[in-house]
């Protein structure tokens, strides 16, 4: 029995039952469909993918808000996909396979910065506000999307821009 069944068992149910399940995400709760998308929903992260040959310039980036080393074991959490990070309250995230996306902490339901990525979309952990990839909401609670933002990366380091 999985966390999400035992609280179902237990009588927990709508909002209380999510802010359980929200207290403390783990593998193990990805269960819950409420908290995925589809994959044939169609969004498209907006993220910038460098060539195979490493050839991208990292230093021609104007506006970085953030730079990140992927070699540094600080920020070994975007080595595995569904891994994220927050940084200047920016959540960076790898989505798929190389694939990185970035977007505001701060949620457009409240202005708190409760905004983790939660293996394939953003998710406020205060009220339940769901994002998809390109920050558009994906519920009531996430109706006025969310900023997210470009990244570019050479393998080794990895660069958040408006």
């Amino acid at each position: 029995m999985n966390r999400y069944e035992f609280l179902k068992s237990m009588g927990f149910r709508g909002g209380a039952l999510m802010a359980l399940l929200t207290s403390c995400i783990r593998e193990e709760d990805t269960y819950v469909e409420a908290l995925t998308i589809s994959p044939s929903s169609g969004t498209t992260p907006v993220v910038t993918t460098p060539p195979t040959t490493g050839t991208t310039d990292l230093s021609t980036i104007k506006n970085p808000l953030v730079t990140i080393d992927l070699t540094a074991s600080a920020n070994s959490a975007l080595k595995t996909v569904g891994g994220y990070l927050i940084k200047s309250g920016i959540v960076i995230a790898q989505a798929s396979a190389g694939v990185y996306v970035a977007a505001t902490q701060t949620c457009s339901h409240e202005p708190k910065k409760r905004v983790i990525f939660n293996k394939t979309e953003f998710y406020c952990t205060d009220h339940g506000a769901r994002f998809d990839l390109t920050g558009k909401g994906l519920n009531s609670f996430g109706s006025k999307g969310i900023a997210v933002y470009k990244v570019a990366t050479d393998g080794k380091t990895l660069v958040v821009y408006s």
